[in-house]
């Protein structure tokens, strides 16, 4: 687990991030992360937060409810950003399973007395419409169960601009990065 950028002080509170390779900085350098660039925000507005990126490449909502419960532990985390869901999708995992462990995750950070943000994610359409929206059901339907305050659309702005992406238009570019921190920031900073 990655601290990116942190404080030197020891009474920060942590902002947990358990994600995939869009908040690993999969192909970036790690000072041009959307993770480090929120540390710096959260830095520069005076909120006194540590970023601690427990994000990994290819994770699934499966791989991400194992990490969690040790993550919650060891780091006590007054925010818990989920941003998973995508590589289970891509993968053609059943929307029931997917809903499972996203809600189990969701119900372990608030019982650990963490504020819990779901960020969703959009398939695209070659999955068929059924599946299409029912993946994108998902996180609003979650949200609302359980009153955590949602991301839309993670990728927003980002995932349909070539300019943005890298050469795989899978994973954001650098050029990228700031527009999922502002994905994250509209949600995040009415928490703060």
């Amino acid at each position: 687990m990655l601290c990116v950028a942190c404080p030197a002080n020891a009474d920060s509170r942590k902002l947990l991030i358990i994600g995939d390779s869009l908040s690993a900085g999969y192909g970036l350098a790690d000072n041009e992360s959307w993770t480090t660039l929120l540390q710096n925000r959260l830095s520069a507005n005076g909120y006194i937060y540590q970023v601690v990126n427990a994000s990994i490449s290819g994770d699934t909502t499966g791989g991400g409810l194992r990490r969690l419960p040790r993550a919650l532990q060891i780091h006590a985390p007054e925010i818990v950003l989920i941003e998973l869901g995508g590589n289970d999708g891509l993968r053609g995992t059943p929307i029931a399973i997917i809903r499972k462990n996203l809600a189990t995750m969701i119900k372990l950070g608030q019982q650990a007395g963490a504020q819990v943000i779901l960020a969703g994610m959009i398939m695209p359409p070659n999955y068929g419409q059924t599946y299409t929206d029912g993946f994108a059901d998902i996180y609003s339907e979650l949200a609302k169960e359980y009153d955590a305050p949602l991301i839309k659309f993670f990728m927003k702005n980002v995932a349909i601009n070539p300019g943005l992406m890298q050469a795989d238009q899978i994973h954001p570019n650098a050029a990228g990065q700031p527009y999922l921190l502002n994905n994250v920031w509209a949600t995040l900073e009415h928490i703060l």
